[in-house]
């Protein structure tokens, strides 16, 4: 048989109405998938990041079978593995000998450049389709950042919901204001969060075992912990959580989104954005099922908004800021900033309480809550100096939901200020006492560092460096209209305070400052 479409499928395209898929004709087509090691090394991924993707990889696949298409599958562990991607599709090339390749538009600029290189190199047509599942599609967001200025997610966010008529009363948006974001910061007291409705968990089926069982033998040197792996790896897994986060925790999500409490990885967060960048749910869907919840008088709507402005706002900002800038983004680093990762990311083994907490968790179970990680591991990085490119690796690394183009924006933009302001107006930088209040104590009152102090022996890294970076970066920031209070408060030191906190930064970064 003549095969005419070889469909190439990746470890983030799972979903079988992909465009991909169009005009699939199993009688002469067939679909291509595999598992490699660069995938699981090209940045050092840690057990659970590896285990999500493969795990819902095989039960796709299984999928595809049972509905009648063939499938020509790679296993990691399989016989002949090649190990890369490019390398993989070349055998399957010359296999198969395929008239043409088709896929939907894959969420990272490298393995673009990769299989469109093997497409060239072996002379067959490579037809890459929309990737349907966005709001917004890349062509659609330049035209919106055309002509700009500046670029802002709030003035994108707007524009999609009069676009896609989203939580909107005709041309007005519901309640009157377009962003509660006001009003969903709260922290918990000091009594902490109280009863906080249990998740989903999904117990592995003898698939996943096998996979979990493959990736703790062959990946025995990464961190992370399998014996307690509970993410969906199915569409079937994935509504049911949806389901179960509408009805049971996006009524107080908004609310408590950005609080922190120790030993709490979950508290009222979605725990979505794994199955979403996997595409075994649709953010159409999501959004949805949220604004239903509010209509029906479930949900406030600050929380039902909060939620949504993830989805239809950051989420899609971030994919058109990535396809429109890159590969050059990636080599960005408008701050200068040179220092290495401290190693404790790697292990979690730190006496900053905070960090402890939340790299801990990170590793244990490839997850942290969006403030863990822009205001606790990201704000130490920036403030310490590290290289965003560093950073960038390592967020890529730990988090089950991570995909290059949801995930370089958030870090090296967001996060790091690499991009020197085009995805955030102004660094978010903060001293301890932040940390001290969204956790209402609970991470200071373990930590022999003390938040309100920015010298001394006792005084809190977060703290010190805060003020270093201020005093470093003071020139550049000027200009910037959002740090005037912060370097109004900086014309306070004198010239001794500063050298002293020039100083101490020193031996922070030189590992000195220890329990």
């Amino acid at each position: 048989m003549t095969l005419r479409h070889l469909v190439l499928v990746l470890g983030d395209q799972l979903d079988p109405e992909a465009s991909g898929f169009d005009g699939f004709d199993p009688a002469q087509d067939a679909v291509w998938m595999a598992e490699v090691d660069d995938e699981a090394s090209h940045v050092w991924s840690i057990q659970p990041r590896i285990a999500i993707f493969l795990a819902a990889m095989r039960h796709f696949a299984q999928a595809l079978v049972k509905a009648g298409r063939t499938v020509h599958y790679t296993r990691l562990d399989g016989e002949g593995n090649r190990g890369s991607l490019a390398a993989e599709l070349e055998l399957a090339i010359r296999t198969h000998r395929p008239q043409c390749l088709v896929m939907t538009a894959p969420g990272e600029h490298r393995v673009l450049k990769a299989l469109q290189a093997v497409a060239a190199a072996e002379g067959v047509p490579l037809e890459i389709r929309e990737d349907r599942h966005f709001f917004c599609t890349v062509r659609e967001f330049a035209a919106h950042a055309r002509g700009r200025r500046q670029l802002r997610m709030e003035f994108f966010y707007r524009e999609q919901r009069r676009r896609h008529g989203v939580l909107m009363d005709g041309d007005e948006p519901v309640g009157g204001q377009w962003n509660y974001d006001a009003d969903n910061r709260a922290a918990f007291g000091k009594a902490g969060p109280g009863r906080v409705p249990e998740a989903p968990a999904f117990r592995p089926d003898p698939l996943t075992q096998d996979v979990l069982d493959m990736v703790a033998a062959r990946f025995a040197d990464r961190p992370g912990n399998l014996a307690n792996f509970a993410w969906p790896v199915t569409r079937a897994q994935a509504l049911e959580a949806l389901d179960d986060f509408v009805r049971h925790r996006l009524v107080d999500f908004g609310h408590w989104q950005d609080a922190m409490w120790p030993g709490e990885p979950w508290l009222w967060h979605s725990r979505l954005s794994a199955a979403m960048n996997l595409k075994l749910l649709h953010p159409r869907e999501v959004v949805e099922a949220a604004e239903k919840a509010y209509r029906a008088g479930h949900v406030p709507l600050a929380s039902a908004e909060g939620f949504i402005r993830q989805i239809l706002g950051w989420r899609e900002y971030v994919r058109g800021i990535y396809w429109t800038r890159m590969p050059r983004y990636l080599e960005l680093n408008a701050l200068g900033a040179r220092e290495p990762l401290p190693g404790f990311y790697w292990t979690g083994d730190t006496p900053m309480a905070c960090l402890a907490d939340a790299v801990g968790q990170t590793l244990e179970h490839g997850y942290a809550h969006h403030i863990q990680r822009l205001m606790v591991t990201g704000l130490y990085a920036l403030l310490l100096g590290v290289e965003p490119q560093q950073v960038h690796a390592w967020y890529l690394a730990v988090y089950v939901d991570a995909v290059e183009w949801v995930e370089l924006p958030n870090t090296l933009g967001m996060s790091q200020f690499g991009d020197g302001g085009l995805m955030g107006s102004k660094p978010y930088v903060a001293t301890g006492r932040y940390i001290e209040r969204m956790s209402a104590g609970s991470l200071c009152g373990r930590c022999r560092f003390k938040p309100a102090e920015r010298l001394g022996d006792d005084a809190c890294p977060f703290t010190t460096l805060y003020w270093d970076f201020l005093v470093r970066h003071e020139e550049r920031l000027a200009s910037n209209p959002r740090m005037t209070l912060q370097l109004r408060n900086l014309q306070r030191l004198d010239a001794d305070e500063r050298r002293r906190i020039a100083e101490r930064s020193a031996a922070i970064r030189r590992g000195e400052v220890d329990a």
